[in-house]
């Protein structure tokens, strides 16, 4: 569930703006458009969340471990699901070392200050930090709430009253208060619409696929052994597929899969019948993989 990145020295001073942001974060791989650029900036700047919306498969999460990377914080990943309680994204205590620390005591003969052995018992060496927790007391952090749009009305709620202060409370061993909240990147792929109150708590950004130049320059970029013409025919196929009202249409990720795939076969450019065989790089549905079947391979797998 955790995610912690290695911490860069001498890298959390915070970019001049939003250019100097976007150039670092190009220099991780991650190429962002100057809205997100500035977004993120301004997140960083003004320590409120970035709450980020699209597709999946645009960048999201992306994001936030390359922001990770140029402040030099520790990542942190908390991946949101149905169901998820408080208790499995804050802290919970470690119930068999509890144990195995009783009988210890027992065996010792230290049991007879019954309070004292029960004070014992809920030291913070017994406590298992989950996310939440983790990033407060790793302080600077980054915090990422994967995919927040899965879980409960409940979880979102409380999530709110985290991110209000930057505190939670530990009944048995007092409050911690992160001293510089942590930079907290907050993705949806909107399954669900998450609650006006916890977006009003945020920064917004919706995330869109890159434009044409800006897919060939992350193939280019991210995946520096595939050439050129074959970057470009993925990202000019991929943007068409995108237009076909897929179940799932491709993001950035499934094309550079489908760019690694065809190199890995020794293709230097997108030939029809290679890229049909290999649809199921970027295609994740059968539906999806019969529909683009149907189709004329040239309209979609050719050069123009």
């Amino acid at each position: 569930m955790t995610e912690t990145t290695t911490e860069l020295p001498g890298t959390d001073a915070l970019p001049g703006g939003p250019d100097e942001l976007a150039a670092a974060l190009r220099s991780t791989g991650y190429l962002p458009d100057e809205g997100l650029a500035t977004a993120a900036y301004l997140a960083l700047v003004m320590r409120r969340p970035l709450f980020l919306e699209g597709e999946a498969g645009v960048g999201k999460t992306a994001l936030a471990r390359a922001l990770a990377e140029v402040t030099g914080r520790p990542l942190y990943r908390l991946q949101c699901y149905e169901g998820l309680e408080a208790s499995q994204a804050l802290y919970d205590w470690d119930f068999g070392r509890q144990l195995l620390h009783l009988r210890a005591a027992e065996a010792a003969h230290a049991t007879g200050d019954t309070e004292a052995l029960e004070a014992s018992l809920y030291d913070r060496r017994f406590l298992l930090a989950r996310p939440l927790l983790q990033a407060l007391e790793d302080s600077p952090s980054v915090l990422l709430v994967d995919e927040v749009d899965r879980a409960d009305d409940e979880f979102e709620a409380f999530l709110l009253e985290v991110l209000s202060d930057f505190t939670i409370s530990i009944p048995e061993l007092g409050t911690v208060r992160a001293e510089v909240p942590p930079l907290v990147v907050l993705t949806s792929n909107r399954t669900r619409e998450v609650h006006d109150a916890l977006k009003r708590r945020c920064l917004y950004h919706w995330l869109q696929h890159p434009d044409f130049d800006r897919e060939v320059a992350i193939l280019r970029a991210r995946l520096p052994e595939v050439t050129e013409q074959l970057a470009r025919e993925v990202a000019r196929a991929t943007g068409k597929l995108r237009t076909l009202d897929l179940l799932k249409p491709p993001g950035v990720a499934e094309a550079m899969d489908w760019a690694t795939a065809l190199h890995a076969l020794g293709a230097r450019d997108l030939d029809p019948d290679l890229a049909a065989r290999t649809l199921g790089a970027v295609l994740k549905y059968r539906e999806d993989t019969d529909r683009v079947h149907a189709l004329a391979r040239g309209a979609l797998f050719g050069g123009g």
